[in-house]
């Protein structure tokens, strides 16, 4: 295991700066995931920790050992990558032991390690197999057995998950976790899926044009966002970002267009204001009462737990997330009512992604 430090690390190519000034600490055995939009910046900081990418300034430690001139070979790392990058023509235990090869250990080690780490991963029935003949999770588990053998200091994974079919990327997530908690190694894992985030970190990093938004655990984030930004990058379905106002007044309120008005869970700014608010976080009704807004039905997506509502209120769609049976039906009108203490005010304007 080995502490990550990354202390004001930019990267630039000519005139254009991909990554500005992160400073992150990882702690020995952390799984932490990075996370952000498609040209972030977040596989480029993973291949800098990896030496595949030069650092344009900063410094990076790894178990308190400067790196930035170090090698990829003697960091410390394994890196698996999306594609699984397997030697088509060797079976899966010559695949996991290859760099061992190059490194001249003797082969009774080099079989031992990988019998131990085909056991960790399931992979006992199929070293013998060549890629071809492996499945896209079993592909997936020779490279993280690649990985394994090593015994890195750190693992580094570059959204390994993202080529596996929707069920398998939920059975991968688990044994991920698992193994992790069987190894205990540092681990930075990069993702663009928010579930594979929430469900695998100790902590999440979201990152936005090549700087750190907001660092916390799933839950941390989830609940207490600090911008629209990463309100709306996490949870599924997405955080409802609603353009309201604020009266100077009543700063507790905010107004919708049509004059209806929604409790916050606190004064906020006066003003133009964007207001999030999560799909699970309203009660419905099928009648005007106290607190509740009328609204229009516009989309009914039941997934069998759950209910997806799309409603339209003041021009606006707003996602409810039910675990109740709903008769709604596109055009019926419903009363929705916020939990006004699950509510975050934000600049108006900053819910741009």
């Amino acid at each position: 295991m080995a502490h990550v430090r990354l202390n004001g690390l930019s990267k630039s190519y000519g005139k254009v700066d991909v990554i500005r000034d992160v400073s992150l600490d990882i702690e020995d055995g952390e799984f932490v995931v990075l996370i952000g939009p498609s040209g972030c910046g977040k596989s480029t900081l993973l291949r800098m920790i990896a030496g595949l990418e030069s650092i344009s300034s900063g410094q990076l430690d790894i178990g308190g050992i400067p790196m930035n001139d170090v090698p990829p070979r003697d960091r410390g790392i394994s890196m698996v990558f999306q594609s699984y990058a397997l030697y088509p023509h060797m079976n899966s235990a010559d695949n996991m032991s290859f760099s061992l090869r190059l490194a001249g250990e003797q082969e009774e080690k080099r079989r031992g390690k990988v019998e131990r780490a085909a056991d960790i991963l399931g992979l006992g029935p199929y070293l013998d197999r060549l890629p071809r003949q492996l499945s896209g999770g079993q592909r997936q588990r020779v490279a993280m057995g690649r990985a394994i053998v090593r015994k890195p200091e750190v693992f580094l994974f570059d959204e390994p998950l993202s080529n596996l079919d929707a069920k398998l990327r939920v059975k991968m997530r688990a044994e991920l976790k698992e193994l992790h908690m069987k190894l205990k190694t540092t681990t930075i894992y990069v993702t663009h899926d928010q579930v594979e985030a929430m469900t695998l970190a100790d902590r999440i990093v979201v990152l936005r044009d090549g700087m750190i938004e907001q660092i916390g655990t799933p839950l941390e984030l989830y609940d207490n966002p600090k911008n629209a930004f990463v309100g709306a990058f996490l949870g599924s379905p997405t955080m409802n970002l609603l353009d309201l106002e604020v009266p100077a007044d009543n700063p507790t309120m905010a107004r919708f267009s049509d004059g209806e008005t929604m409790r916050l869970a606190g004064p906020a700014q006066p003003g133009p204001a964007t207001v999030g608010i999560r799909p699970e976080s309203f009660s419905l009704g099928s009648e005007a009462r106290d607190g509740h807004l009328r609204a229009e039905v516009v989309v009914v997506e039941p997934t069998g737990a759950s209910t997806e509502l799309v409603v339209r209120k003041a021009g606006q769609n707003i996602t409810i997330l039910s675990h109740e049976r709903l008769s709604a039906k596109p055009g019926d009108t419903v009363w929705f009512a916020p939990d006004a203490g699950r509510t975050h005010a934000f600049p108006a304007g900053s819910a741009e992604l």
